[in-house]
This record gives structure tokens, sequence and C-alpha cells, in this order.
């Protein structure tokens, strides 16, 4: 019975009597758990008392002594984030020089530096924040030439970072990067318009690159053409001469000469199709076929009907 009695006295003590415990010393502050990247503020009858930001378990008493205890009764226990923040604001309204309506998309990174000046001067620090960096954004960026805007992001996100540090200093802050992620256009019918324009230069571009190649082959074509019929001068120019210097050389042989004369005249005949006779030399062969032709042409028909 002894047994059993002090193993409920046990239990509950364990499981009851250690948690209500720990809950009491956590309320009447005799230890905090801060963890990484926090703050804990302890204000006491209108004041600061404490901040705490090292990380791990520790007791108020060291920092405030007995007041510790009298801060869950007359004070307050704040716990401020101190972990990197990262906000982005889509479309800021701005026009450029030109008076083009522009969007531009602000991303930046915060963390709190200083918990007192994020907690008590100002009731809406992170609100105030975004929007002193929406009106850097619009205050430094308009007016600016619209291929600087298009093309300049990294000059435009120095200004707005050098707009908003002090003032985000003032409120407990410490601005991290600043960079203009994204610049377009809020007018729809302008980007149409622009699109077309971009569309046909394209089409230009183009039609200029075919005209320049066709240009550039007919370029060559000339020239081989041109080349081609220098070189067919220079041969018709140059036949006369070498057919002169050959019939020259002929000339100088008479035996040569004649035979190539009697070669021509021999072609010339057998082209015009006459008649050809051959005589031998001997001179009493031309009567006796004279004779014979004559008596050919005197001598009687035979009679009809008759062989």
């Amino acid at each position: 019975m002894d047994f059993l009695l002090s193993v409920l006295i046990t239990a509950a003590l364990c499981f009851v009597g250690v948690p209500v415990s720990l809950w009491l010393s956590r309320i009447f502050c005799l230890y905090v758990i801060v963890r990484e990247r926090q703050a804990v503020v302890f204000e006491l009858f209108g004041r600061v008392r404490a901040v705490i930001s090292e990380p791990g378990l520790t007791s108020p008493w060291l920092h405030m002594g007995p007041f510790a205890m009298l801060v869950p009764l007359f004070g307050k226990r704040r716990t401020v984030d101190l972990r990197l923040g990262q906000t982005y604001l889509r479309s800021q309204a701005v026009n450029s020089e030109e008076g083009a309506p522009m969007g531009i998309g602000v991303w930046y990174e915060m963390f709190v530096s200083d918990p007192l000046a994020y907690l008590y001067k100002n009731t809406d620090p992170h609100g105030s924040l975004l929007a002193n960096v929406s009106n850097a954004t619009v205050r430094c960026l308009s007016n600016m030439k619209l291929e600087e805007m298009l093309e300049g992001r990294h000059v435009m996100s120095r200004a707005v970072r050098t707009e908003v540090v002090p003032k985000s200093r003032e409120w407990g802050f410490d601005l991290g990067s600043v960079y203009i992620r994204k610049v377009h256009f809020r007018d729809a019918a302008m980007i149409r318009g622009i699109e077309e324009k971009v569309v046909n230069r394209l089409r230009q571009v183009t039609s200029a690159i075919k005209q320049d190649g066709a240009n550039q082959v007919g370029i060559i074509t000339s020239t081989a053409d041109r080349q081609a019929a220098v070189e067919f001068a220079k041969a018709s120019a140059m036949r006369p001469r070498i057919v002169g210097e050959s019939v020259q050389r002929i000339g100088q042989d008479r035996e040569v000469l004649k035979a190539m004369f009697d070669i021509l005249e021999a072609q010339k005949i057998v082209e015009s199709d006459a008649r050809i006779t051959f005589v031998p030399p001997e001179r009493d062969l031309l009567p006796q076929l004279a004779a014979i032709e004559g008596s050919n042409a005197n001598a009687a028909p035979p009679p009809i009907g008759k062989r």
C-alpha cells in the first residue's frame, strides 16, 4: 500500500507538479528562453528595464533583480523577431521622361537592428518601411529617360536604397539589398504598338539581310562574267596574230605553200558538187575520145520491134 501511494505521488509530481512549477517560474520571470535571431524586451512602469538578445536559457533576475517578479503584474514582455525579411512591391507607377507610363517592381531585404526603436518609435514599422520604399521608388525613378529606366537597374537600385536607409534606421531597421527586379509598360495599347514596331523592324532587317545577300551574289556573278568576257576578248585579239604568224611561216616554204593551196582548191571543188573528169596527160587520148562520142551520136537507132 505504501509503495502504491509513493508511485502515485511521484507520478503526480512528475506530470503535474513539474510543469506547473516551470510555468509559474516562467510567469514570474525566473527564467526565459531566447531563440536564435530573437530579442526579448522587458518593460516595467513605462520604462524598458532589460533587452536580452543572447540566445539560450537565461534569468531576467540577472538583468533586473527582484523587479523581474513585478513584470507579469505591472509590466510587459515583448518578443522581437530579428530574422531577415524580404518584401516585393509590384508595379509601382512611375512615368518616364518621354511620358510613358511604367511599372517598377522593387524587391528589398530588411531586419530589425534596434528592437527599442522598432517597438517605440513607430506603431507600424513594417507598413511605414513599405510606404517609404514605394515613395522613394516613385520619387527617385520618375522622369528618367526610358532607355536608362530599361537598362540601368543597378543604378536605380542604389538610388532607392540611398533614399530609404536613413529613415529605416530611425525605425529600427537595417536595410539589406534593394533591387529593381522588373520594369514594364503599364499601357496595353503602348505595349501592342511597341510590339508592332519591333516586328516591323525585324522584318526590315531580315529583308535587308536577304537583299544584301542577293547583291553579293550578283556582284560575284557579274565579276565572273566580266572576267570571262575579258579573257574571251584577249583570245579573240590574239587569234589573228597567231594565224598571221602561222601563214607567214608557211609562205617562207614554197613547196608547202603550193601543196596547201592545192589542197584548198581541191576542197572547194569537192564542196561545190561539180562533175569532175580526170584526163591522163597523153595528148592522143583526147581526140580519140572526142571521135568516139561523135560516132555514137550519128549512129541510127535500131528499128522498133527488132533486136
